[in-house]
C-alpha cells in the first residue's frame, strides 16, 4: 500500500502530462528589461549587464531593444557600458562579476549599493540603524547619493537639523515593513511606508521603468539578511492630496478651478483611480482668445471635452518617458507626449512647465498651453489648423461665415487649398450657391458613409456618396484627410471642388456643344431613352473631333447602320458611376455593350483602353461624363494586333513540333519550322 501511494502521484502526473505543470510567472517588464541588458553584455562575462548612458550624464538605463539600436534616451546620444549585474561583484583575474554580493544586513547593504549618503544619514538618527541591523523583513528605497546633493538648502538644512524627527521621518517613509521585490511592484499599487502609514505610490511601466512617487528605480533587489534594498534617483515626499485639492490650493490653477467645478469633474479628480492630469495654468487660458474661451466656459459639452482632452487615463511619471509615445485622454484623443533631454512635449511642444506634482490619485504636470480637443472646436476653428483655409476664406466673402461658427449641425465640404493654387474664383451669387453645395445639412462621420448614400446641402441639392476600394468620393469630389469633427460641425477635406449634377446624362450632351454629333449618333441609335432614365452610367463621350478623325467614309457608314452604331455606342457606357477619384491605377468597368473597358489613372492623367481622357467628372444626376478624343472600338471591331500574329505563329511551331515529336525524322528537318517563326518575326 505505501508503494501504491507513492505509484499514484507518478501515474497521475504522466496522465495529466505537460499541461499539469504549474506555468512559470511572467516576467515583470522591469526584469524583461534586465535580461535584455544581460544578453547584451554575455560577451563580457557572466552577469554582466549593458547599461546606456546619457553623455554629459550620471543617468544610466537598462537597455531594451528599441533603445539599443537606436542609442538614445530623449533624443539625446547615449554610451553603452558594461557593469556588473544587480546583486553581483567582480573577482579579481576573473571575468565578468561571477560571485554574489555578500549578504548582510540593511544598513550594510547600502553601503554596497553606493548608497552612503542614505547610510550617513542614518548613522545620525538614534533609532534607525539599529532597526537596520536588527531582525525584521524591511524594504528601503534608498535615495542615490546624488539624490541627496540635488535637494534644496534650505530642505537639507531642515532635515539635518532636526535627526531624531524630521530625518528619521523622512527615512522612515522610504521604508516598508516587509520584503517587496520588483515582481511584486505593480503598475498603480500603494505602498504603506513606515512613516504613519503613509501611501507610496508604484508605478511599473511596459518599458521596464519603475517608479516610487515618479522617483525611478536605478538599481533593485539587493538582497540583505532582513530586507531588500532598491536605489532610486530622488528623495520622495509623503503625499497627502489629492488631484483636486491639489488644483483648490494652487494659487496658477484659478481658473482650472472654476473650470472644473463648473464640469462637475471635480468628482472624478478626488475619487479612487491613478490620472495623469496635465494641468493648464492660468497663464494657458490668457494665451485663448477671450471669444473662444468664454464659447467654452459657457458650453457644459465642450467645457468637459476641453478638460478630459487634459486627462490621460493612467499616471505617467516624467521618469518614465525616454521615447514617444500615445497616450489616450479621456475625451477619447491621443496625445503625442515625449521628451528632449530633460524636457517633457505635448504634440512635439515644450509646454510642460512643471512635472511630477504626486497626488494619492494620480500625478499632475503643469502645462502652459491648452489643449482643445477637435469636439470642442467651431467649424472655423477646425479649418485653421487645416489645409483648407483658402476655401473656408472664400465661405467668409461669401457671407456663409455664420454657418461655420455657429450652433447648426453640418458638415463643410471644403476643397484643400493646392484645388486653388492657379487662383480663386470670383466671389459672386454663382460662387455663394456653389458654396452652398459644399455644406451638409447634418453632421456626418465618413466611416458611415456608404454607397448611393443622398446628402442634402444647404442650397436644396441632391448629393450621392460613391465608395471605391481606395477612397470615398461625394460626387466627383474626394475625401483627401481624417475627418475633423467639431463641437456642432464635421470638416471633410476634399481633393476638389464639387460639381453638383445638373440634368441627365442626355441633358449634360445636349447642352455641351463639343458633344453634337455624339448626341445626334445617340439618337440615330435610339438610346436618347436609356441615358435620359434614372440609372447609374459612366459615358465615354467622343468629342466631335473624335467623330471627325474617323477613316473618310467609316462615319458615314457607321451612322448608316443603327444597330453597329448602337453597339459601339454602348461600348461608350459603363454601367456603373466611376468619378476619377475612384479609377486608381486599374478598373475594369463592364460597358452597356458587354465588353469591359480599362480605366486606368496616372500622374493625374486618366486613360481609358490607353486613350486619354481630355475632361473628367461632368456629372449628370443619372452618371458621370468623361471626354474623349477618339472613339473606342469594341474587342471584336479591332484590327489584329501584331502580338495576336505572334501568337499565331507561336501555336503553329507547337503543332508542327508536336508532330515532329511523334515522328522518327531527323532533326535537321524541323529547322524550316524556325526559320519560318525568324522570318515572320523580323516583319
Amino acid at each position: 500500500m505505501a508503494l501504491l501511494g507513492q505509484l499514484l502521484p507518478l501515474a497521475l502526473a504522466l496522465a495529466l502530462g505537460p499541461a499539469a505543470t504549474p506555468a512559470s510567472p511572467a516576467k515583470s517588464p522591469y526584469q524583461l528589461v534586465l535580461q535584455h541588458s544581460r544578453l547584451r553584455g554575455r560577451q563580457h562575462g557572466p552577469n554582466v549587464c549593458a547599461v546606456q548612458k546619457l553623455i554629459g550624464t550620471n543617468k544610466k538605463y537598462f537597455t531594451n531593444c528599441k533603445q539599443w539600436y537606436q542609442r538614445k534616451i530623449c533624443g539625446k546620444s547615449t554610451v553603452i557600458s558594461y557593469e556588473c549585474c544587480p546583486g553581483y561583484e567582480k573577482v579579481p583575474g576573473e571575468k565578468g562579476c561571477p560571485a554574489a554580493l555578500p549578504l548582510s544586513n540593511l544598513y550594510e547593504t547600502l553601503g554596497v549599493v553606493g548608497a552612503t549618503t542614505s547610510q550617513l544619514y542614518t548613522d545620525r538618527t538614534e533609532k534607525l540603524r539599529p532597526e537596520m541591523e536588527g531582525p525584521g523583513s524591511f524594504t528601503i528605497f534608498a535615495p542615490s547619493n546624488e539624490a541627496w546633493a540635488s535637494l534644496p538648502a534650505e530642505v537639507l538644512d531642515s532635515l539635518v537639523s532636526n535627526v531624531n524627527i524630521e530625518l528619521l521621518n523622512a527615512l522612515r517613509y522610504h521604508m516598508v515593513d516587509r520584503r517587496v521585490l520588483t515582481d511584486e511592484l505593480k503598475h498603480g499599487m500603494a505602498l504603506t511606508s513606515m512613516y504613519q502609514n503613509s501611501n507610496i505610490q508604484i508605478h511599473h511601466y511596459p518599458n521596464g521603468i519603475v517608479t516610487v512617487n515618479c522617483a525611478r528605480l536605478l538599481k533593485a533587489d539587493h538582497h540583505a539578511t532582513n530586507g531588500v534594498v532598491h536605489l532610486i534617483d530622488k528623495v520622495i515626499s509623503t503625499i497627502s492630496n489629492n488631484i483636486q485639492q491639489i488644483i483648490e490650493i494652487e494659487d496658477t490653477f484659478e481658473t482650472l478651478r472654476a473650470a472644473v467645478a463648473a464640469s462637475g469633474l471635480n468628482t472624478l479628480l478626488e475619487g479612487d483611480g491613478q490620472y495623469t492630469l496635465l494641468a493648464p495654468t492660468n497663464e494657458a487660458f490668457e494665451k485663448i482668445p477671450a471669444e473662444t474661451l468664454n464659447r467654452i466656459l459657457g458650453d457644459p459639452e465642450a467645457l468637459r471635452d476641453l478638460l478630459n482632452n487634459h486627462i490621460l487615463k493612467s499616471a505617467m511619471c516624467a521618469e518614465a518617458i525616454v521615447a514617444g509615445l500615445s497616450l489616450e485622454t479621456l475625451e477619447g484623443t491621443t496625445l503625442e507626449v515625449g521628451c528632449s533631454g530633460d524636457t517633457l512635449t505635448i504634440n512635439g511642444k515644450p509646454i510642460i512647465s512643471n512635472k511630477d506634482v504626486v497626488a494619492t490619485n494620480g500625478v499632475i504636470h503643469f502645462i502652459d498651453e491648452l489643449l482643445i480637443p477637435d469636439s470642442a472646436k467651431t467649424l472655423f476653428e477646425l479649418a485653421a489648423e487645416s489645409d483648407v483655409s483658402t476655401a473656408v476664406d472664400l465661405f467668409r466673402q461669401a457671407g456663409l461665415g455664420t454657418h461655420l461658427s455657429g450652433t447648426e449641425r453640418l458638415t463643410l465640404l471644403a476643397p484643400m487649398n493646392s484645388v486653388f493654387k492657379d487662383g480663386t474664383p470670383p466671389v459672386d451669387a454663382r460662387l455663394k450657391n456653389l458654396l452652398l453645395s459644399h455644406m451638409i445639412k447634418d453632421q456626418l462621420a465618413s466611416k458611415y458613409l456608404y454607397h448611393g448614400q443622398i446628402l442634402e446641402t444647404l442650397g436644396g441639392k441632391k448629393l450621392r456618396v460613391f465608395v471605391y476600394r481606395n477612397s470615398l468620393c461625394i460626387e466627383n469630389s474626394c475625401i483627401a484627410a481624417h475627418d475633423k469633427r467639431g463641437r456642432y460641425g464635421t470638416l471633410f477635406t476634399m481633393d476638389r471642388v464639387l460639381t453638383p449634377p445638373v440634368g441627365t446624362v442626355m441633358d449634360v450632351l445636349k447642352g455641351d456643344s463639343r458633344f453634337s454629333m455624339l448626341v445626334a449618333a445617340i439618337q440615330s441609335a435610339g438610346l436618347t431613352e436609356t441615358l435620359n432614365r434614372e440609372g447609374v452610367y459612366t459615358v465615354f463621350a467622343p468629342t466631335n473631333e473624335a467623330f471627325q478623325a474617323l477613316p473618310p467614309g467609316e462615319l458615314n457608314k457607321l451612322l448608316g447602320n443603327a444597330k453597329e452604331l448602337a453597339n459601339i455606342l454602348k461600348y461608350h457606357v459603363g454601367d456603373e458611376i466611376l468619378v476619377s477619384g475612384g479609377i486608381g491605377a486599374l478598373v475594369r468597368l463592364k460597358s452597356l455593350q458587354g465588353d469591359k473597358l480599362e480605366v486606368s489613372s496616372k500622374n493625374n492623367v486618366v486613360n481609358v483602353n490607353k486613350e486619354p481622357v481630355t475632361e473628367v467628372d461632368i456629372m449628370a444626376t443619372n452618371g458621370v461624363v468623361h471626354a474623349i478624343s477618339s472613339v473606342l472600338q469594341p474587342p471584336a471591331n479591332r484590327p489584329q494586333e501584331r502580338g495576336d500574329e505572334l501568337a499565331d505563329s507561336a501555336l503553329e511551331i507547337f503543332r508542327q513540333a508536336s508532330a515532329f515529336s511523334r515522328a522518327t525524322q531527323s532533326s535537321v528537318k524541323l529547322a524550316p519550322v524556325y526559320q519560318r517563326l525568324l522570318e515572320r518575326m523580323k516583319h
